[in-house]
């Protein structure tokens, strides 16, 4: 199975605490549309820029994509 890392931006000096708040928001999304995640949360890429993300598979692409407009996906590769 393939999955995908949908991410969003946030910048600023507020942007920590934003990311946390819609990776929260993309769990439950995700619950609610019984759409399986393989990981979700919020992480620092450079100084004030932070991103939220949700690692789903590549068949609940377009669901999410179409409801929730991330900035861009990802292939993600999950060991286990």
């Amino acid at each position: 199975m393939e999955h995908i890392r949908m991410i969003w931006d946030f910048r600023g000096p507020n942007a920590e605490q934003t990311a946390a708040h819609h990776a929260k928001h993309l769990k439950e999304f995700t619950d609610r549309e019984h759409i399986q995640h393989f990981g979700f949360g919020h992480q620092q890429e450079i100084g004030a820029h932070y991103t939220a993300y949700v690692i789903i598979d590549k068949q609940d692409m377009i669901t999410l994509r179409d409801s929730l407009k991330p900035a861009r996906a990802i292939y993600e590769e999950i060991h286990g």
